[in-house]
């Protein structure tokens, strides 16, 4: 005789299992009850929390309420209004559709609800203890629903034991409501917890005027609005200038169809777009708002709806960083060295005697220029005295000199013969590339780069802001920072950021052209590595090659450099390739071309630049701004750094009390 094992459960069982995946924590009962709300098509949102929602949570909204006769039937399991057939599932227009937000709560609560359809003031009420239906009564209330949740998890203690601190359970809660309230800039959301107003928003549609509810004022001023759009996807929202960051990625919001989710891979896109801009380990802040149309996107993946699939995720990840880049390249990025001091209108209560700041350098650079738009970087000034130049033009053997003797090392060259600068100097000279036809010439000039941004990058030499300062050189600070002035106030260039950028964006454009520039070594460079190591990168030569750089296998764990290119860093070879090879092995993944062009272009930049504490005369230091003015994004370093920090005037008579005011 056979004994039954396998049971039906009964209903209050399984929606306290269902509760299990959908209420989390107190946070858990805001979001689904928000959501309910917006989907009702509420104006106006209120939530009130007690001790962290442990307590009480209430929420009330004046959407369009739930029909008398059908409030009983919304705490039955998977009844909604949302959908009614399974093609529905592939293009859910509303935030809630699984209906088991309010039997699962009800499940794990004791749970009071009041809602009318209709502006007669009648209203039905319903009050649940532990999912059992404990009242059922008329009530007086205006349209829409008001949900009151108490003694949250008071049935289920060994859940309650795992609930966290006060202040981390609100922190859960005002973060969601943040969120859902730049999603919903057109809805009025009110949050308070114990009695405190955390939150309040006005509902003008305004997401800026939201930003600063949510951040503050200054953080809404420091945003940059986006707009993108394709085929498939539609983007609005804000991102934070590069001065604005954070050490982590909570302060982006991404918005699908009007719900918050977490997408890692339009966070990276993001970040992707912020490469250079922002230092490592920093982020942005970001309100992106995606829409699409509901086949795109798949919700059905988790009961908490937090997490979704794109059906074209490449094609809304390529819109995103393309979007995202062309508007931070196209602005000016100064910091100010005294933001406490700043008023909204600079004063111009001032008088000084007036001073050209035209600098010689700087006119005769632009001047070079103005002859051909598609000129790379151009030769020195001829007015720069000798002994500076040579100084400043080192040979590559000079590279890491004393200090009694470190100069502002390889800014450019000083030759004639663009093919003789591998021997001769550490900043070779590019020819125009309107002078004489040559196979550079011959060549579309997106491929100098190595990816899609040189649709926004351009060629070196070719400055994507007109904003750029004219600065007349000053002097120099503690051998580190060099000390400049322009009709607008003062500035302090961080030297070795400012030529780490110069040189970035030279070899950048040289990684992309490295076959024609790549030469034969007569003795070539020995490289070793784990068995393991040099197997894994057996399967990169192609790659390298591709770089123009030639490895050889020689041996078991042995491979032989037999070209690179001929404008790397004397002398840095051996270590620039080992520091290469080191990070596509330590990718593990397929690294794309153009990723490790970029890599490369970093590594040579900052093997090559002068470094903190090296003296340079005032000749040396017109010339590298001169060379500064004239890169496509002259304001961070590769890594991200600030370059240049601004003082103005009146902050300067302010500092020194020359206005009161």
């Amino acid at each position: 005789m056979s004994t039954r094992k396998i049971n039906v459960l009964d209903e209050q069982l399984a929606n306290q299992i269902a509760a299990g995946e959908v209420v989390e924590r107190p946070a858990s009962i805001v979001k689904e009850a928000i959501e309910n709300a917006i989907d009702a098509k509420a104006a106006q949102i209120d939530i009130s929390c007690e001790e962290g929602g442990l307590v009480s949570i209430k929420i009330k909204d004046d959407g369009s309420g739930i029909a008398s006769d059908d409030l009983p039937q919304a705490f039955l399991r998977h009844a909604t209004s949302k959908i009614t057939t399974s093609s529905d599932l592939f293009k859910i227009a509303s935030l809630g559709f699984r209906g088991e937000a309010l039997p699962s709560i009800a499940a794990v609560s004791r749970l009071e609800i009041m809602s009318s359809d209709s502006d007669s003031g009648l209203a039905r009420k319903l009050v649940y203890e532990g999912g059992q239906l404990a009242a059922d009564e008329p009530a007086n209330a205006p349209k829409g629903t008001s949900l009151l949740i108490k003694d949250i998890f008071f049935n289920t203690p060994a859940r309650l034991k795992y609930m966290k601190s006060i202040q981390t359970e609100l922190g859960h809660i005002s973060d969601y409501v943040n969120r859902i309230s730049l999603a919903h800039p057109e809805i009025a959301f009110t949050l308070q917890h114990n009695g405190n107003t955390l939150l309040r928003t006005l509902g003008t549609g305004d997401r800026l005027q939201v930003i600063a509810a949510v951040y503050g004022g200054n953080t809404a001023k420091a945003m940059h609005r986006l707009k993108a759009e394709d085929a498939d996807y539609r983007i609005e929202g804000y991102v934070s200038k590069p001065e604005l960051n954070r050490s982590n990625r909570n302060g982006i919001t991404v918005i699908v169809n009007g719900r918050y989710i977490r997408s890692f891979a339009v966070n990276q896109a993001l970040v992707n777009a912020y490469h250079t801009f922002l230092p490592i380990n920093r982020y942005p802040l970001a309100v992106l708002d995606i829409r699409m149309h509901p086949s795109l996107l798949d919700v059905n993946v988790h009961p908490s709806k937090m997490e979704v699939r794109f059906s074209k995720e490449q094609e809304l990840k390529q819109l995103l960083e393309t979007a995202a880049r062309a508007l931070l390249e196209s602005e000016r990025y100064i910091p100010h060295g005294n933001e406490s001091i700043r008023t909204k209108k600079e004063k111009e209560e001032w008088v000084q005697e007036s001073i050209s700041f035209k600098s010689p350098i700087r006119e005769q650079v632009n001047s070079s220029f103005s002859s051909s738009p598609a000129v790379d970087y151009v030769k020195p000034v001829q007015h720069v005295p000798k002994d500076a130049a040579e100084r400043l033009y080192a040979p590559s053997q000079h590279h890491f000199p004393d200090k009694q003797n470190s100069a502002a090392r390889h800014v450019f060259a000083e030759t004639a013969e663009p093919r003789a600068v591998a021997e001769t100097s550490q900043w070779p000279v590019i020819e125009d590339y309107t002078a004489s036809p040559t196979q550079d010439e011959a060549m579309d000039k997106s491929a100098a780069y190595p990816s899609d941004r040189s649709k926004t990058m351009g060629l070196p030499g070719e400055s994507a802001s007109s904003e750029f300062p004219e600065l007349h050189w000053i002097g120099q600070h503690h051998g580190t920072y060099i000390v400049a002035q322009s009709e607008d106030g003062l500035y302090l260039i961080d030297q070795h950021a400012a030529h780490e950028r110069i040189h970035y964006e030279y070899f950048l454009h040289k990684f992309g052209t490295s076959v024609l520039a790549s030469q034969q070594l007569l003795v070539p460079i020995t490289l070793e590595y784990t068995a393991a190591e040099a197997a894994a990168l057996r399967g990169m030569l192609d790659l390298l090659l591709e770089a123009g750089v030639e490895l050889e296998p020689f041996g078991q764990q042995t491979f032989l450099v037999r070209a690179l290119p001929d404008w790397m860093p004397k002398g840095q070879e051996g270590a620039l390739l080992e520091e290469m090879t080191n990070w596509l092995l330590a990718e593990k993944k397929a690294v794309p071309i153009g990723k490790l062009r970029e890599k490369a272009a970093i590594m040579c930049a900052c093997k090559a630049s002068i470094k903190a504490n090296d003296r340079i005369t005032r000749e040396e230091g017109e010339v590298l701004l001169a060379r500064l003015s004239q890169c496509q994004q002259p304001y961070t370093c590769p890594h991200g750094r600030p370059i240049i920090v601004h003082f103005t005037i009146y902050e300067l008579q302010k500092m020194f009390k020359r206005v009161m005011t």
